[in-house]
């Protein structure tokens, strides 16, 4: 295992070579969709991991596909332009019928259709997922869909949308997660009949979008798995996501350590390196500790759920984690360069503004903390 991952970090290295930092600044600076490097990693097979050989995919597992993303980003890149073409497809392959499979998963897999857009979250529910308010009503052979989703990330740059509606009001189930159904939306037919996608502009680069739902019209085989069991389908995929965006805050952290440590050994003030002094060698060597103590966690939740095993404290754990680690490490790392963080050409404003994004999405610091709470040491609800 461990002879293949670095092979598979060696194979990503290479890539992102040819994607040097001038390439990211220009699209930040252009708000720009990183295009070509998706079409690399596309072509090269890294975006299909998840994806069983059978339906053209490597059939490899969660730890080689963290692999690919924690490379990505201690190159110096960002793999959210993309991830969601892993994993996102998740859902059809554990819930979705045979002929679902068989028409959208090779397709996937060549980079045909990319499905990485997933409508989950509303401006009025927020974590709360029972309480969104998208409806999907029964129409004939089909759906008629109204509402709303927002921080919909890629939504212009996605064929296929994965979304959440509900198919029973809230107060008509029995518990709150039911009566929620998944739908696998062609958001190629969509647009202009129904569908409207409006970019949202944010402090990082991330083709974030609010998409609105006026009385679309859907037919009925894209509904996936039963209708009403929608919550659970979706939560199957998030020990994955989870697990995955951990490994994108480890290859940051070691950018950023990386980072700090040789312009620390080059750096020289009062005739001296500044790495000599204390004070600058302390935060690095305490961010690099945080850093490898997440990411033997990350490596544990990897290895549970290749295994098959329930995972949901550590995937959970591993988020939380390794998103602080980053942060940690990114704040270091500032502080190292000083007055010279800021400025584009080093990367690391562009950096510390990405990596901030993990300790709020795709699920909060709190709610992570709020899970080990309850699932964990077995205190009371707090929700």
């Amino acid at each position: 295992m461990t002879e293949s991952l670095e092979n598979i970090r060696s194979s990503v290295r290479a890539l992102c070579a040819g994607f040097p930092g001038e390439y990211w600044r220009r699209l930040d600076a252009e708000r720009g969709y990183p295009t070509e490097f998706v079409k690399a990693l596309t072509d090269a097979g890294f975006l299909a991991a998840l994806i069983p050989e059978a339906f053209g995919g490597s059939g490899l597992g969660i730890a080689e596909a963290g692999a690919i993303l924690e490379e990505i980003h201690c190159q110096g890149g960002n793999a959210a332009a993309c991830h969601a073409q892993m994993y996102t497809m998740g859902t059809v392959l554990r819930h979705g019928s045979e002929a679902q499979k068989q028409k959208y998963l090779p397709r996937i897999a060549t980079g045909e259709l990319r499905l990485q857009a997933f409508g989950v979250t509303e401006p009025t529910s927020g974590t709360d997922t029972s309480r969104i308010r998208t409806t999907a009503e029964k129409d004939g052979g089909g759906y008629i869909v109204n509402g709303q989703k927002v921080w919909t990330s890629r939504a212009e740059h996605s064929d296929l949308m994965l979304l959440l509606a509900r198919t029973q009001p809230r107060e008509a189930v029995e518990k709150r997660h039911q009566g929620m159904s998944v739908f696998l939306l062609d958001m190629r037919e969509a647009i202009g009949n129904g569908l409207t996608i409006r970019p949202i502009r944010t402090m990082i680069n991330h083709h974030t979008t609010e998409v609105f739902f006026d009385n679309l019209r859907i037919p009925g085989e894209c509904l996936i798995g039963e209708e009403g069991k929608g919550f659970r389908y979706i939560l199957d995929g998030m020990n994955a996501e989870r697990i995955l965006i951990a490994s994108e805050c480890i290859g940051d952290a070691r950018w950023f350590i990386e980072k700090a440590a040789n312009y620390a050994r080059e750096r020289s003030v009062f005739g001296r390196p500044i790495g000599q002094n204390q004070g600058v060698q302390f935060p690095i060597a305490r961010a690099h500790a945080s850093m490898e103590a997440a990411a033997l966690m990350v490596t544990k939740a990897a290895g549970m759920f290749d295994g098959g095993e329930p995972c949901g404290a550590e995937a959970n754990m591993s988020k939380l984690l390794a998103s602080e680690a980053s942060w940690q490490a990114a704040n270091m790392c500032m502080q190292t360069f000083g007055g010279f963080a800021f400025a584009e050409e080093y990367d690391i404003e562009r950096k510390f503004r990405e990596t901030r994004l993990y300790q709020i999405a795709p699920v909060s610091t709190n709610m992570i903390l709020a899970y080990i709470a309850e699932h964990v040491l077995g205190l009371p609800k707090s929700y």
